[in-house]
């Protein structure tokens, strides 16, 4: 091993390792996600380790189909020989020993993670054992790998060990329906509660998910269909810092889209254009909400199915279908969480006539 750099055994460690089952930030399918700490190993490339390139593809020959972000095979060989980082070569390695037991896996993406010189990996699996033991082994083959210790024999073991684990039952995929999903960075109990007043009679028996942004990002969604989701803001605080930047945690309460089927209904505030955009190009129809009747402007009333908007005190829906009709606001509680909540009700029971 080069002397610039410490062993990559002491360096680079793992710090959290689960997986999804359902929908989640990064997929619609399940992946592993692993997070590693990289020490000294932040400014030490493959390019920096001599021979850590060859004793990658000498052990895993399957590398050399790996097109990468370069876009064709031998893309990661090149990745490689130019200077990658360890998090990278990691993900490509257990996606790698994946396809060695027969597992068609390709989609994996390496980021900065929620704290400095940790990095976040996820990548897809097959069977979740095999995907959570490759991330394990695929950090020990990469530590040998700049260690100078890697052989051949290494990954055979560790294929043998995931074939085996290949051959046991999988956890069974998500396959719970609900009436609606929830999420948004405040007020999701009270729209849940205000959602069940509305609904009425029988409501009790319907399934309401409040689903914490936190939760979607560490464990994906808890269901695999919903007829409607409700996004109340993205405005998030129970999230690391770098998912409450806007896009990614747009994209985060986004995922509550991927749950719902063509022709179901996405409802979401006025003000967030690129949800809107999103559950149409996803082919939902979209209630727009906001607590200041101003807020809708001429072209969201053009390709909005239903718009809630708070007027003289009391919450009105208007349906494309259906003409409007008006709920009362219930005094000393939040307006936003009320006025979502009439419009998914509303939608709910087919825009039927109001209370």
């Amino acid at each position: 091993m080069s002397a610039a750099a410490p062993p990559a055994t002491s360096e680079i460690r793992l710090t959290t390792l689960h997986a999804t089952r359902g929908a989640n930030f990064w997929s619609t399918s399940p992946v592993t996600r692993m997070d590693v700490a990289v020490g000294a190993y932040d400014h030490f490339s493959s390019a920096d380790a001599p021979g850590v390139t060859d004793r990658l593809v000498a052990a895993l020959p399957g590398l050399a189909e790996h097109q990468c972000s370069i876009g064709e095979p031998g893309g990661f060989i090149t990745r490689l020989r130019r200077g990658t980082y360890a998090p990278h070569i990691i993900e490509h390695v257990a996606l790698e020993l994946q396809t060695m037991v027969g597992h068609d896996v390709g989609f994996g993406r390496t980021r900065g993670g929620d704290v400095e010189g940790e990095y976040t990996i996820v990548f897809e699996h097959r069977h979740e054992q095999v995907g959570l033991r490759a991330a394990a082994l695929a950090l020990e083959i990469v530590q040998r790998a700049f260690d100078g210790s890697l052989e051949p024999s290494h990954v055979a073991v560790a294929v043998r060990e995931l074939a085996a684990l290949a051959r046991t039952p999988d956890a069974p995929p998500i396959t719970q329906r609900v009436v609606a999903g929830v999420t948004g960075g405040t007020g999701r109990a009270e729209c849940i509660a205000a959602l069940h007043d509305s609904l009425g009679d029988g409501a009790s028996d319907d399934l309401l998910i409040d689903v914490a942004p936190s939760f979607v990002l560490y464990a994906g969604l808890p269901y695999a269909r919903s007829r409607i989701a409700v996004i109340l803001d993205t405005t998030l605080g129970d999230v690391p810092p770098r998912y409450q930047e806007r896009d990614r945690a747009r994209r985060l309460v986004a995922t509550l889209i991927d749950a719902v089927p063509r022709g179901g209904f996405v409802v979401c505030p006025a003000a967030e254009a690129e949800l809107q955009d999103e559950a149409r190009d996803a082919g939902c129809r979209v209630g727009v909400f906001a607590a200041d009747e101003r807020e809708i402007k001429a072209e969201t009333l053009e390709i909005a199915s239903a718009v809630g908007f708070l007027r003289d005190g009391e919450i009105w829906v208007e349906h494309c279908d259906d003409g409007e009709g008006a709920w009362p606001l219930r005094s000393g509680e939040p307006g936003q969480p009320q006025v979502a909540a009439a419009l998914a009700a509303y939608v709910l029971r087919g825009a039927s006539a109001s209370r």
